[in-house]
């Protein structure tokens, strides 16, 4: 019963898809209602968790506009009533070489995938400390250890998603709310799909996963439940590399 979520609300941010949409289908299948959040639509989504006999809305919403996060968070709300779970998963990435990496692509992966993160863990998180319980998991990445290549913005931004994580942490765990986050390795979702395509490339990094495979975004169901569970209830702060053993190499 540890890890059973029944009635409890989760709202998953970049739902439409990749990792968002695995961890979506995870959390409702331990019995969470589910607030699907995209820019474009979570129909494939809504369509897996209600055939796996789950409950959800979806809403539409452009998170990297800060002037509309307070909306969309209100929306979420009128939906089920509350928020437990927030998940924060919404991201981009933009690859150029770092001398070349445009303004503009800078600004838009810091906005949507830090910026839009922690303004969500203010709006939701202040729901959550008015009713004293809540659980936030921020999506981290490898890049929040490591400086990667010809991605400057999403490493900033994903060392930022580390770093509020702790944050946050240190003033809401005597609160009542967890807020942790999980750092993915190499996943088989669109945002790797130029890398994928590089065959020696591909070869190469799968070769350093003690696993012996990149992940998928099933992979994601169990960590999900388990930050949102009652089994991680003394968990805070922390970063939970789910990467087939790529750090430990």
């Amino acid at each position: 019963m540890l890890f059973r979520l029944d009635g409890k609300v989760a709202l998953v941010t970049g739902a439409s898809g990749g990792l968002g949409q695995g961890m979506a289908l995870g959390l409702a299948e331990a019995g969470a209602n589910i607030i699907a959040v995209a820019s474009s639509n979570c129909d494939e989504t809504v369509r897996l968790v209600r055939e796996a006999g789950g409950r959800i809305e979806q809403l539409s919403a452009d998170l990297s506009d800060a002037d509309k996060l307070e909306s969309a968070v209100a929306d979420a709300l009128s939906i089920y009533g509350r928020i437990d779970v927030l998940v924060n998963n919404a991201g981009m990435i933009r690859r150029a070489p770092a001398a070349l990496h445009a303004r503009k692509d800078w600004y838009d992966v810091i906005d949507l995938n830090l910026n839009a993160a922690f303004f969500l863990c203010q709006l939701v998180g202040s729901h959550m400390l008015e009713r004293g319980s809540g659980k936030i998991i921020n999506i981290a990445s490898m890049l929040s250890y490591q400086g990667g290549v010809n991605v400057p913005g999403y490493t900033a931004s994903k060392h930022g998603i580390a770093g509020i994580t702790k944050a946050l942490a240190n003033e809401w765990a005597s609160r009542g709310i967890q807020v942790n986050a999980i750092a993915p390795g190499y996943m088989t979702t669109n945002n790797t799909a130029p890398i994928a395509a590089d065959a020696d490339r591909y070869k190469s990094i799968t070769e350093r996963i003690p696993a012996g495979r990149w992940g998928l975004p099933e992979d994601m169901k169990g960590p999900a439940v388990f930050l949102a569970s009652a089994a991680s209830d003394y968990m805070n702060g922390h970063v939970l590399c789910v990467d087939g053993g790529w750090m430990a190499r």
